[in-house]
């Protein structure tokens, strides 16, 4: 009797170790159950004997048997998921890009686009959709530009154009990317190429420098005096070689680093983000067109705040116009406001960004190309040729917004402090551009 007693004991914990590890314990335990019975006769009652073994084998095989429903499910969902997936999402892999830019400004609020705002218009607004339309990136992603890792380059304001633009974001690489986006963009917006980066690349923060152009008729630099003499719209005023000189002699005083609080709005002299580097600045040789002379002042600089550029060239040409002394210039790097003009925006383009460092860095490493677009050179001239510098001209002869602009430069205090004024129109550009500056 003891010797039975012993093997029953082992065939009930033989019970538990089943029911863990075997499907579908209950059926084999029952032959078990079905033995035990025959025990009643020494008065023990076996099944019993281990209550809390029991309700744990129960419980172990209940959790087992959930969560293998719960794994089944999942793996239901993860199959309807695929199968729901576009095919383009299937075939083509989501990576990290740059895409160089190229766009006539006239017509829209800026580079930077506003979600959910369809009011004013700008260039990413234009890109966006089209990358949508041609599968680029989901529906999804319009509306949150964080989930395609976007980033510009650099902002450019109302009417200002870029021959050399630079985006980043990851994308899916479809076949001819490039002449697909193009395909649903206007004529006066076009992306001229495409490159692989890496996964951190951020198109703002990489970038080393930037350089801009700002093409103007030369009777700007004309001098007040002779504005009385002859008329300002005859297109007859030539620039001279020693009008040239001094020009670039006013420009090149702004190499090197200041502080350019009095170059942006809302900047205290005291603020450090105000401290700028301007690397060169000067005036290339005139040229005619449309019967006018005209002229590109290229200026190359680590990051421009916003209308930055257009209040240095605005400075430069009140100078040389002789409203204002080249000490002004002086004083308005000091602590001191200053009231500094600020130059249409219709001119003003942005020609290239810089990634020096970062192709020193992969540019050679073998799995990236460097950032130099030598490639796309071509494009970006003809771009230029086609869509950015005709409609500069054209909107000059039409709009003479230079002319109109430098009527309001006698109103400016170039002699003491902007404390409470704001002569000429600036008031009102600076309203209507808020939050869409060049950098």
């Amino acid at each position: 009797m003891l010797k039975l007693r012993l093997v029953l004991r082992t065939l009930s914990s033989a019970r538990v170790s089943i029911g863990v590890n075997k499907e579908g314990w209950s059926d084999k335990c029952k032959g078990l159950r079905c033995f035990q019975t025959s025990s009643n006769m020494s008065g023990e009652n076996l099944p019993n004997e281990r209550p809390a073994e029991a309700n744990e084998t129960l419980k172990r095989a209940a959790e087992w048997d959930g969560n293998a429903a719960a794994s089944d499910e999942h793996g239901e969902k993860r199959q309807k998921i695929s199968e729901e997936q576009p095919a383009d999402e299937k075939k083509f892999k989501k990576r990290k890009a740059v895409l160089l830019m190229a766009y006539s400004g006239k017509g829209y609020y800026g580079m930077q686009r506003h979600v959910g705002s369809s009011q004013f218009k700008t260039i990413e607004d234009e890109l966006v959709g089209a990358l949508v339309k041609s599968g680029c990136i989901p529906e999804s992603h319009s509306q949150d530009m964080k989930k395609m890792s976007f980033q510009r380059c650099a902002r450019t304001d109302k009417g200002v154009s870029a021959a050399g633009q630079v985006v980043s974001l990851k994308l899916l690489l479809i076949d001819d990317i490039v002449g697909k986006i193009n395909a649903h963009l206007p004529a006066q917006i076009r992306v001229l190429g495409l490159r692989r980066v890496t996964g951190g690349f951020n198109s703002k923060k990489n970038c080393d420098a930037r350089t801009y152009s700002y093409l103007l008729p030369t009777i700007a630099f004309r001098p007040k005096d002779q504005d009385q003499d002859q008329d300002q719209q005859d297109g007859t005023y030539r620039l001279g070689k020693k009008a040239l000189q001094r020009v670039n002699q006013l420009f090149s005083r702004f190499t090197g680093s200041h502080n350019f609080h009095n170059f942006t709005s809302q900047k205290a002299a005291g603020d450090p983000s105000a401290r700028r580097h301007v690397m060169a600045m000067a005036c290339e040789e005139p040229f005619e067109r449309d019967g006018a002379e005209f002229a590109v002042v290229k200026v190359k600089g680590q990051s421009f705040m916003t209308h930055q550029i257009r209040k240095m060239i605005g400075m430069v040409i009140a100078v040389a116009k002789g409203y204002a002394d080249e000490a002004a210039l002086a004083r308005s790097w000091g602590e001191v406001k200053a009231d500094i003009p600020k130059a249409p925006g219709l001119g003003l383009v942005l020609e290239r960004v810089h990634f020096e460092a970062y192709n020193r860095r992969y540019g050679g490493d073998g799995l990236h190309e460097p950032l130099d677009w030598s490639r796309e050179e071509e494009g970006m001239a003809a771009f230029k040729e086609e869509h950015i510098n005709p409609t500069i001209v054209r909107t000059e002869r039409e709009e003479k917004s230079m002319l109109a602009w430098m009527a309001t430069l006698p109103v400016h205090d170039f002699e003491g402090s902007a404390s409470g004024v704001r002569g000429g129109t600036d008031a009102l550009q600076d309203d209507g551009e808020d939050g869409n500056g060049s950098d």
